[in-house]
Formats: structure tokens, C-alpha cells, sequence
């Protein structure tokens, strides 16, 4: 029986509530009047259910399908103006115990060279990330108990927010890692780290099962009841995501809102992200043989009724996929993005880009600097905040601001100092000459003119030298 309240996966995840959800909107997709009260009430921006969505997804309309973009881009505009968030992935070690059909880190490839970071080879990717001017990672890791034990992460934590280079520092550390206990997720907790982090990968349980055919991964309910315990184990921002093309799309999409309104159900704080990455070739992988590949516009689709779905949610798209798919999934909800990302073992401290230990080929491989200055180019704000997880505005702290709209006294004048700490100290002289003048420019739109004052005041003072200013 279908209850979002309840702790067991095949419950808050039931698979009957799901068909009849997909049947009901494939009895409803020309219903329009049903459509235009599920229209209206999306834009009262307090989301909307996993079957209105799932009615939305399964119309054709052109005339709908466009109003349902618009209101996405205005969604977003509302909830996180025209700021992206930066991140980079830290792939520490591909050692994995899994038989993930998906990932060429499964353990029966034996062609894929394993390697586990040594702290000082943690040290000098560190190094090399803040040398690009990164601020916030998200620390990846293979599932084995043996050579990636909870306390070779913790010490990995550990190493990472040691590590002052420069003016280089890692301010935040988010994790995705395998599905752990209550009691691993209080030492994450405690560790400091940001976001928990677990795709789901599929909802749709035989499927997910086929898909895990062997290791600790393969335990269903373990897996999807995996964000109950580190919400138990005091992490309050946790982040979800599914991955695309391994089941049919519109399945996970109903099972993805149901996750978030579980969440919001029990804690009473939704998924503090949604990550949307699409199944990609890597070493013995071929996307193709899943069957259920998505196509751009309809990639488009999903993105747009999540932001419409979680309009609180912070929204991931990675450098899986192409510029051009990133430019239009920007527009429709996405609030982050990673740059200059390298998805192999010790891939940063590499002149060559290596390929042989990658977890998925990547799409965008343009620098940093270039990323940062294309957004700019676009009329993004490239934010490299890290302030509300270190001001301890994370779970519903956070989400209450975000909905009242009070964030943006803290998001828009944090996001223009860490840029500014960028150009200064990392930025080519050309971005740093549209960064400069988009600052100039985005410093009116400070909505408190106290708050506005302070942070003139503090970009001055980082032109000067100083760094790590926050609201």
C-alpha cells in the first residue's frame, strides 16, 4: 500500500502507485481542463504532486509543453535568480566490491586499472583543484569495505579541509558514497561534510535488482531507505538523483517526486538537490545496450517539471553532458554545474587527461576559466558560495529561507564575492574583465541596500587582498 509517511521503500516507492499513476496520465493528457488547474497550481511555486507531473509529462501539447518551460525558467528566476553554483567531482578510489551492470567499476571488469588515492595524493588533487579555483567538492568513491573503508573517507575529509594553498581552500565537502548506517552518517556528519549524496540509479525495483545483480548494492530497500537514515544520523541535506536511460523515463520520474514528497513527509524537508545525469559510454560500458535512452527534448521535459515539481530543490546537471545541453537545461532549473571535471582516479594532477580509470566519458571539457566565463557570457552569475552550510543553514533553516525568498540577501551578495575571489586570483584577464563588470552591474540587484553597502564594501576589501567574506 502506497504511504509517503511510511519508512519502508516499498511503500513510500510502491511500484502499484506508480502504474496507476503512468495510467491515469495516459488517460489525461488531453484533458485540458484537468491540465490548466494542474498549470494553475504550480504556479502558486509550491510544487506540484508525482501524478500532476506525471500528467504533464505524458502531454504532447506544444502550447502546454511551452507555458510548462516558461514557468520553469520563472521558477527558477524566483528561487535562485541567475545564480550557478560551482562544483567539482573528487573521484577517490575505484575499488569496488558491486556488480553494477552500468559502471565500468563493477568488480568483474578486470581490465580497468584499480587505484585508491594515497592522503598525499588526496593533497596534490586538492592542490590542483584549488589552483583552478575551485571552492566546493563532491568526494566519489567505489563500495568496498576493504580497500574504501568509512575511515579512509573520513580521513580523506579530513585531508581536504586541511589543505591551504595559496588562496586556495576547499570550503565544503559534499559526499556520494554507498549507502552506509545510521551511525557511519553521524561521523559523516560530524566530519563536516555538506550534502549526502546517493543516485538511486532506478526506482523501478525489478529492474534496480537486475541492475545489481551481485554485492551489497543489490539490497533494494537498503539503498532507497538509505536517505531516512542519514536524515536519523543528523545530515539534513541530502541530495537525490536517478539515473536516466536505465528505465522508462516516466517511471522515474513518478518515483523520483515520490521520493522527495517521502522525504518531505517524514522530516519535513524535501532533497536539498536533484541530480539528472543520463547513462554514458565508459571503458566496457555502452550506453545503448539499455534500451531506454532519452533524447534531448525530452532530457528538456524532465528537467523542467522538476523545477516546476521541487521548486525549492537545488538542480545538478555534470559534465556528462555536451555545452549545448547544459545552455538549455540552465534555462529550465538548473542551479549547479560542475566544470573542468575529470572522472578517473587522480585525474587532476594529470597534464593529459587520462581515460583509463574514468567513470563515464565527459561531454564538456573545457576549463574552468571557460566555463566561468560562458556563463557570465550567458547572464549567470558563477557562485562559488559555500556560506549557508557554514553558517549552519542547511535542512530546514535553509529551506525556510528559500521559500520566503529571504535567501537572496544572502545568496546574491555571496555568490558576487566568491566570484570576485575568483578573478582575483585564478581568472584569465579576459573573464576577469567581464566578471568585473558583471559584478558592478548584479550589485543593484542586492534587494537590502544595508546588505548591499556591506558587500561593495567587502569586494573592495577582496581587491585588496582579503578573502572569505560571508552573509
Amino acid at each position: 500500500m502506497y504511504n509517503p509517511k511510511s519508512l519502508k521503500a516499498e511503500e513510500f516507492i510502491n511500484h502499484e502507485e506508480i502504474l496507476d499513476t503512468l495510467k491515469f496520465a495516459e488517460e489525461n493528457k488531453n484533458n485540458m481542463p484537468l491540465i490548466r488547474e494542474i498549470l494553475d497550481k504550480a504556479k502558486e511555486r509550491k510544487g506540484i504532486d508525482h501524478r500532476m507531473a506525471s500528467v504533464l509529462l505524458a502531454c504532447d501539447d506544444k502550447v502546454v509543453t511551452e507555458e510548462m518551460y516558461e514557468l520553469a525558467r520563472q521558477i527558477k528566476k524566483d528561487f535562485y535568480g541567475n545564480r550557478i553554483v560551482m562544483f567539482a567531482p573528487l573521484y577517490l578510489s575505484n575499488y569496488c566490491v558491486n556488480g553494477c551492470v552500468y559502471c565500468p567499476y563493477h568488480h568483474q571488469n578486470h581490465h580497468i586499472p584499480r587505484k585508491k588515492l594515497t592522503q598525499e595524493e588526496v593533497r596534490r588533487e586538492v592542490i590542483a583543484l584549488q589552483d583552478m579555483g575551485h571552492k566546493r567538492l563532491a568526494i566519489e568513491a567505489g563500495e568496498d569495505p576493504v580497500n574504501n573503508p568509512l575511515e579512509y573517507i573520513l580521513e580523506c575529509i579530513d585531508t581536504i579541509y586541511s589543505i591551504k594553498h595559496k588562496n586556495g581552500a576547499i570550503r565544503r565537502v559534499n559526499v556520494n558514497i554507498a549507502a552506509t548506517t545510521v551511525e557511519n552518517y553521524r561521523k559523516l556528519k560530524d566530519a563536516g561534510i555538506g550534502t549526502y549524496i546517493l543516485f538511486q540509479e532506478t526506482y523501478h525495483k525489478e529492474s534496480y535488482e537486475a541492475l545489481h545483480p551481485t554485492g551489497p548494492k543489490h539490497n533494494y530497500a537498503y539503498h532507497t531507505e538509505a536517505m531516512d537514515r542519514a536524515m536519523e544520523g543528523g545530515i539534513d541535506d541530502v541530495g537525490l538523483g536517478v539515473l536516466f536511460g536505465l528505465e522508462l523515463y516516466k517511471y522515474e520520474l513518478a518515483g523520483l517526486l515520490m521520493h522527495a514528497e517521502h522525504l518531505e513527509a517524514v522530516h519535513g524537508v524535501g532533497p536539498h538537490t536533484i541530480s539528472m545525469p543520463r547513462v554514458k559510454k565508459a571503458d566496457d560500458i555502452d550506453p545503448d545496450a539499455f534500451d531506454n535512452g532519452i533524447d534531448d527534448e525530452t532530457f528538456a521535459k524532465l528537467c523542467a517539471l522538476i523545477r516546476i515539481s521541487v521548486p525549492y530543490t537545488g538542480m545538478i546537471i555534470s559534465t556528462r553532458e555536451s555545452q549545448n545541453v547544459r545552455a538549455r537545461l540552465l534555462e529550465l532549473g538548473i542551479s549547479q554545474i560542475s566544470g573542468a571535471s575529470r572522472t578517473s582516479v587522480g585525474g587532476y594532477t594529470d597534464e593529459i587527461r587520462p581515460t583509463d580509470t574514468e567513470q563515464f566519458d565527459v561531454s564538456d571539457k573545457r576549463t574552468l576559466d571557460e566555463v566561468v566565463r560562458w556563463l557570465m557570457e550567458s547572464g549567470f552569475i558563477p557562485s562559488f558560495c559555500t556560506a549557508c552550510y557554514r553558517e549552519g543553514r542547511t535542512g530546514d533553516r535553509f529551506m525556510s529561507l528559500l521559500k520566503s525568498g529571504k535567501i537572496h540577501d544572502c545568496c546574491h551578495p555571496n555568490a558576487l564575492m566568491t566570484l570576485k575571489e575568483f578573478l582575483e586570483d585564478y581568472a584569465s584577464e579576459e573573464t576577469k574583465a567581464i566578471g568585473n563588470k558583471m559584478i558592478e552591474s548584479e550589485l543593484c540587484n542586492i534587494p537590502t541596500e544595508k546588505v548591499r553597502g556591506i558587500c561593495e564594501a567587502h569586494i573592495k576589501d577582496i581587491a585588496n587582498g582579503q578573502r572569505d567574506f560571508r552573509f
